[in-house]
């Protein structure tokens, strides 16, 4: 019995010994670091990835995720003109790894600092850079509005120790009201280009039927400022038919031909 008793102190001895040595080491992960806490105090070595020794009881190991995350975070602003802006800010961010204690000790895991830095600066961010534009500029200039709120971003998030890759502006949109107005501008405009042109045809077809008129006119002056009486026999002899015309004598008709001016010759 005795034996028995101490056969079961040594296996515990032993699993108490192999946990010992387990708890005496942590492993890092790719794309992680290793906050280093000793009583729960952080320290200032970051671990990086890899096998790390630790002092169990002693000093715990948080781990953070310092690869790019992205988040998307919809956001309201209000442009220039005060219309109602809805957007949706697809954010590329990481923690910066060799300030990643810092991080844990300020803001805490990668959930907290969606919800108490990234919300919230990403709305404030975008309703400053909104305010700057009017609605239709911020159509027409959306890569000028990307910048602005990247930079912004930026800025604001490295106070904080985070870095931000990319941004970008998705399914960005007005309210119903405005899109009803925009539409019905188009449309006007549209009208307006269309009676535009119908009037500019009209106008061309006017000016180029003056200019026919114009045209025939003058040809017809320098016609008869030109015409003469051997114009006029040319003119004659081109549309002959090759038959000669007949006048009635007192024998029957006799055929007559015009050589010259003021001369004709008979011919029986």
């Amino acid at each position: 019995m005795k034996s028995d008793n101490r056969l079961y102190i040594a296996a515990f001895l032993a699993l108490l010994l192999v946990a010992i040595f387990l708890k005496s080491f942590v492993v890092v992960n790719a794309g992680e670091r290793g906050v280093v806490m000793r009583f729960g105090q952080v320290q200032e070595r970051v671990l990086g990835e890899g096998l790390h020794p630790i002092v169990p009881l002693i000093t715990s190991v948080q781990k953070l995720s310092v690869r790019v995350q992205k988040q998307q975070i919809p956001g309201e602003a209000a442009s220039k003109d005060l219309q109602d802006v809805f957007t949706d800010v697809a954010l590329n961010w990481h923690i910066i790894p060799d300030r990643a204690n810092t991080v844990f000790q300020q803001i805490g895991n990668e959930s907290e600092i969606v919800q108490r830095i990234l919300n919230p600066a990403v709305e404030e961010v975008l309703k400053a850079v909104m305010a700057r534009y009017t609605a239709e500029e911020i159509i027409t200039k959306r890569g000028e509005v990307k910048a602005g709120v990247d930079e912004s971003l930026t800025t604001r998030l490295a106070n904080y120790r985070i870095d931000v890759d990319d941004i970008s502006l998705v399914n960005v949109h007005f309210s119903q009201r405005f899109s009803e107005a925009v539409e019905a501008k188009q449309i006007a405009e549209q009208d307006a280009k269309k009676a535009e042109f119908i009037a500019l045809k009209a106008q061309k077809e006017a000016e180029a039927e003056v200019n026919r008129a114009k045209g025939q006119a003058e040809a017809q002056r320098l016609l008869r400022e030109n015409l003469t009486a051997e114009i006029l026999q040319k003119q004659a002899i081109e549309k002959w038919n090759g038959e000669f015309p007949t006048v009635l004598g007192g024998n029957g008709a006799l055929p007559f031909i015009n050589v010259e001016p003021g001369k004709t010759i008979l011919k029986k």
